[in-house]
């Protein structure tokens, strides 16, 4: 059975940003949707809890992961490191390198990064990428060459900042669409 799953970022929460309003409407398609809490603070989110919490959940080659800000890159390194493959990748404002915008993003987000990202590719065919060309936490060009490292399809969207609640994204129907 086709399943979802949807990661947020750091410091982080299941239900901020157009997660909650994304699984509502992929419940109502009577989706199976799971939006996990992942662990988040200084000293607590890094790689190895943030895989510990994935673990547990059902991920196979009918899972559609989307994932926002710190999480595309994480879900690219525990695919590749686990070998596990899945049916689609949605990704929103993925990046793969330090922002050095706070030394508490920096250290949190550290472990998630890879030498090898572009290793996802044979784990998953249908790779989308997001992002905005006015993040105010991620360099467009960041943002550019992670999609293009990884990316099947693209969409830039104009004026869209992180693409979360702050910048307006409590729905994301673009993104809806893609599904």
């Amino acid at each position: 059975m086709k399943n979802y799953i949807i990661l947020h970022g750091s410091f982080g929460s299941k239900t901020g940003n157009w997660f909650p309003w994304l699984k509502e409407q992929l419940e109502l398609k009577k989706m199976e949707v799971t939006v996990p809490q992942m662990p988040v603070g200084v000293g607590i989110q890094n790689y190895n809890s943030w895989s510990n919490e994935l673990s547990k959940l059902n991920i196979n080659e009918n899972t559609t992961i989307i994932a926002h800000s710190i999480a595309p890159v994480f879900i690219c390194k525990y695919l590749i490191n686990n070998k596990v493959k899945v049916q689609k990748l949605i990704f929103v404002c993925g990046f793969n390198n330090y922002l050095g915008i706070d030394k508490d993003f920096d250290s949190v987000n550290e472990s998630m990064y890879t030498d090898n990202l572009e290793e996802i590719k044979e784990y998953c065919k249908d790779i989308v990428c997001y992002y905005s060309d006015n993040d105010p936490y991620v360099k467009y060009e960041v943002e550019k060459d992670f999609a293009d490292t990884i990316a099947n399809k693209q969409y830039i969207i104009n004026n869209g900042g992180h693409l979360n609640a702050e910048s307006g994204y409590i729905e994301f129907k673009e993104l809806l669409q893609e599904l």
